[in-house]
């Protein structure tokens, strides 16, 4: 055996891999988001490549579906998608989602329409290539810390909604909530449709739990539901009509989640 380990170390570590993948759930889990980040940055660096030409444009943005897409069926995570028939307008709106995981970045590819940027913090700016790809792609950075900043930042993008035909996606619970609920939301979503009186269009994705649990270390294969729901319009809406809108979206968006993540649960992790 002490033969073998001089002679064969690389084969006997490759064994021990394995061995370990196995057995142990924490390992899987370690390898499995590993795998998931160095694909992401990977791929950003190729996405970069291929958007110079461009320049910072919004057209860029079609580069990460076709590159993050590939990541659900590595994983075996089935993604159905409902309600795809509210996404089909091609006038400008405001796309609003919970927000669980850093897997949300693959999902929220599964649903991204044209000429739609999301609106992130700006921390992702310096995350190396996928942050110069997010650049590139017209992702708007905004500094949280920065609330008077933040606010003409999204009044700039208010008036470019119709002039660009944008659309906009957002996270209104501004940070990742593993609790199985959704966190309060903060209203910049609703005052930026509000502003540019463009219909809001709430997406809600399904719990994780079934298969990915960040606290139990676990990520096997499993079905995530992507519920589409109809779009609130804002015409004639004002600002003091936004926390009344805020509290209704996020009401029928909570709904949604407890009643399509109850058709995940129990599903097969084969």
């Amino acid at each position: 055996m002490e033969l073998f380990l001089l002679h064969y170390p690389f084969t006997c570590l490759f064994i021990a891999f394995l061995v370990l993948y196995q057995v142990k759930a924490s390992f899987r889990f370690f390898c499995k988001m590993t795998f998931y980040k160095l694909w992401v940055f990977t791929v950003s660096a190729v996405m970069v490549v291929l958007s110079i030409p461009r320049g910072r444009s919004v057209e860029n943005m079609m580069f990460f579906p076709k590159f993050l897409l590939p990541l659900k069926y590595i994983f075996g995570i089935q993604i159905v998608v409902k309600g795809k028939e509210n996404l089909r307008t091609k006038k400008p709106f405001v796309l609003v989602l919970n927000h669980q995981t850093s897997l949300d970045i693959l999902v929220m590819m599964e649903i991204l329409p044209q000429r739609c940027v999301p609106i992130a913090k700006k921390e992702i700016l310096y995350m190396g290539t996928f942050g110069l790809a997010c650049w590139l792609g017209g992702v708007i950075f905004i500094d949280r810390r920065n609330r008077e900043g933040s606010i003409s930042t999204l009044t700039d993008v208010a008036q470019s909604l119709h002039k660009d035909n944008l659309r906009v996606l957002i996270f209104p619970e501004g940070t990742r909530n593993h609790g199985g609920s959704m966190l309060p939301f903060k209203r910049g979503a609703f005052q930026l449709a509000v502003k540019a009186q463009v219909p809001i269009i709430p997406v809600v994705f399904s719990s994780y739990n079934s298969f990915y649990n960040q606290k139990e270390k676990r990520f096997t294969p499993g079905k995530l539901i992507i519920q589409i729901l109809p779009p609130v319009e804002t015409l004639n809406l004002g600002l003091d009509d936004v926390p009344k809108l805020t509290a209704q979206v996020r009401d029928s968006m909570l709904s949604t989640y407890h009643g399509i993540s109850g058709m995940t649960n129990g599903a097969s992790h084969q």
